[in-house]
């Protein structure tokens, strides 16, 4: 039950701020998600990702195994994802990406401290700086539908994952006065992310919640069956091995919401995506780190 509660208490904010921009739009308010997107992804999503990599504290000893562990993961969940994509016909830009991506900062970062404490932390922010370089360089690329890495690379956000992984791999920090300022801008970045995609789910079309549902059982399922047969494969120490586990299978993030939204890969679908699947989370992480504690 304990597992259980801390799980909902960490997505209880998803939905409290979605539900926010759920009930604006409903009641007529207006909300500019261009604007907010643009606002997002070019000040406060860098910024977040930049210092959440950049102070993040690693063991060193965690760094190859998990390194290797995490991009062989995302590899192998990269070629079952598109086989899946494939097999349901479904337009890759849209949906491709929201499958490999989870959550693994917001919500697979605390649930790694929780089960399994400072240790665990540690192999998750790893497996985190992966994911982010990963996402923001391969992923942009992409959903803005394979358009020439010249446009993509003028993302911020590529920049800063990769600024921000560099800074994790050597040990660098900003000065405290640049460091306070990007951290502020960072903060928000997550309200306004979820906020605009309470504003999404509020014009989602009912017809494509029963395919959210699918296709989130079976992203559960694949990046379970994937981490475990690397984590054997690699023969990973326990703790690592169940927060591979447990980061590989997190839902589907946020930002691949507005991703989509800014290179229009039909947003409103992957906002049904990334709600679902975090309902879906709510059951199948804490069945998950039952087997793993």
């Amino acid at each position: 039950m304990p597992i259980v509660l801390e799980v909902l208490q960490i997505v209880a904010p998803v939905f409290l701020l979605g539900g926010i921009g759920f009930i604006w739009v409903r009641v007529g308010g207006e909300y500019r998600v261009e604007f907010v997107t643009k606002l997002a992804m070019n000040l406060g999503v860098p910024s977040l990702i930049f210092v959440s990599l950049m102070q993040a504290k690693v063991a060193p000893a965690a760094l190859s195994e998990v390194v290797l562990a995490a991009v062989a993961s995302y590899a192998a969940l990269s070629v079952a994802a598109f086989v899946l994509v494939r097999l349901f016909r479904l337009p890759v830009q849209t949906y491709l990406a929201p499958i490999i991506f989870g959550n693994t900062g917001n919500l697979g970062l605390p649930l790694a401290l929780f089960a399994f404490g400072e240790a665990g932390l540690g192999y998750a922010v790893v497996i985190f700086a992966v994911m982010a370089i990963y996402s923001f360089t391969f992923g942009v690329w992409l959903v803005s539908g394979g358009q020439s890495l010249t446009k993509v690379l003028k993302e911020p956000i590529v920049y800063a994952s990769l600024l921000g992984g560099l800074f994790l791999f050597q040990g660098w920090s900003t000065p405290l006065w640049l460091t306070n300022a990007l951290e502020l801008t960072g903060q928000m970045a997550i309200p306004l992310m979820l906020i605009t995609l309470g504003v999404a789910v509020a014009r989602l079309h009912l017809a494509s919640i029963g395919r959210a549902v699918l296709l989130s059982i079976l992203k559960s399922a694949i990046s379970i069956l994937i981490a475990v047969m690397v984590g054997r494969w690699l023969e990973l120490p326990p703790i690592a091995f169940a927060v591979l586990v447990l980061q590989i299978s997190t839902p589907v993030a946020v930002t691949s919401y507005l991703l989509a939204e800014r290179y229009q890969a039909d947003a409103q679908s992957v906002a049904g995506l990334v709600v679902v699947s975090t309902v879906v989370s709510i059951l199948v992480i804490p069945v998950t780190l039952v087997f793993l504690l």
